[in-house]
């Protein structure tokens, strides 16, 4: 029952829960956001932003702990994730299972552009 980082034929078992990480590509501040899998589904049970602006101001209820917004988005389960790989920013972040590392290493021949994807595995793959 693992979450699964997906580029075409590429596949990476992550373990049932993992947190995206990624630097805002105008405010260059860290943003993260933990996933969860629930059966078919992913949740995303927390997010969190280093600062506000361009289109990153905390929701209403987000609390202020050590200069970091955590809030809890009101999103329905997710089937997946769609992210941008792109050489104009830098790669996203994933940690899983106590390992935090580019999604280039995570999937070894990942093209310079790409669509990627979390996603619950599919059976027989993680």
């Amino acid at each position: 029952m693992s979450i699964c980082l997906i580029a075409g034929l590429l596949i990476a078992p992550l373990g049932e829960a993992v947190t995206l990480r990624w630097t805002h590509s105008i405010e260059k501040t860290l943003w993260e956001e933990d996933y969860r899998r629930a059966g078919e589904y992913l949740l995303l049970t927390e997010a969190r932003i280093r600062s506000t602006g361009a289109g990153m101001e905390p929701p209403e209820g987000a609390r202020l702990d050590k200069g970091v917004w955590h809030y809890t988005p009101a999103l329905p389960p997710l089937p997946r994730v769609a992210l941008r790989h792109s050489p104009h920013v830098p790669p996203y972040i994933i940690c899983a299972a106590e390992r935090c590392q580019p999604v280039t290493a995570w999937l070894p021949g990942l093209p310079a552009e790409a669509v990627i994807e979390l996603a619950p595995c599919a059976e027989g793959s993680g």
